[in-house]
């Protein structure tokens, strides 16, 4: 098998990273495309750092397991099975399961951090930035993080003020200038998720060299 084709999507939190990726996947095979997200990386909880107040902090760079992350997408570049614990953020009511990584001719990396890891980064060979307006991602995180995590309206403002907030400004903004494609989520995304869509399908067909 060739090296795959690295895509890299990034974006802040509430930025649609993770429906811009399903929706993508929507349009081709198993055996065509892998996803590998940095969430299923974060480490153990008594390992995170605490803010101030005695919060976990879980939006740090230094939350996630960096070295285990880079490791598993080397070994799908290197044409290797990978498997991971899924990661439920302390949702008791969720089952956790064994995810499978396949290497694929497109292996998509998802991620808060990707860009700032610069070994990661390194990796990417196209670079994706989910962008969106500040109250649009408050909204999205507040109804993400009620349902699908169970954690309290009041924990979720906290954490978007005190922890989200900071950490987009410090460690995810700033390689906005360094993306391949820009993708607007202000009202949808259909336009980016086209034109990355068509770059793969063509890849997938004729290759880059």
């Amino acid at each position: 098998m060739n090296k795959p084709f690295i895509v890299g999507v990034c974006g802040g939190s509430g930025s649609g990273k993770t429906c811009f990726i399903m929706d993508l996947i929507k349009s081709f095979d198993d055996n065509q495309i892998t996803i590998i997200s940095q969430d299923d990386y974060y480490r153990p909880r008594e390992e995170q750092k605490v803010d101030k107040m005695g919060i976990v902090n879980f939006d740090l760079p230094t939350s996630i397991d960096k070295v285990a992350f880079q490791k598993d997408i080397e070994s799908l570049m290197a044409g290797e099975i990978v498997q991971r614990q899924e990661y439920t953020f302390n949702n008791s009511s969720k089952k956790t399961k064994m995810l499978t990584f396949h290497p694929n001719p497109i292996v998509v990396v998802e991620g808060l951090f990707i860009f700032h890891y610069k070994k990661i980064r390194k990796l990417l060979d196209l670079k994706v930035f989910l962008d969106a307006k500040e109250n649009l991602k408050v909204v999205r995180r507040i109804k993400r993080d009620r349902i699908e995590r169970n954690y309290p309206l009041d924990d979720v403002l906290y954490r978007y003020e005190n922890h989200v907030l900071p950490s987009f400004e410090k460690y995810i903004l700033p390689f906005k200038s360094k993306a391949d494609i820009i993708v607007n989520n202000n009202k949808g995304y259909q336009n980016g998720l086209s034109v990355l869509s068509g770059f793969i399908s063509n890849y997938l067909q004729v290759g880059i060299k």
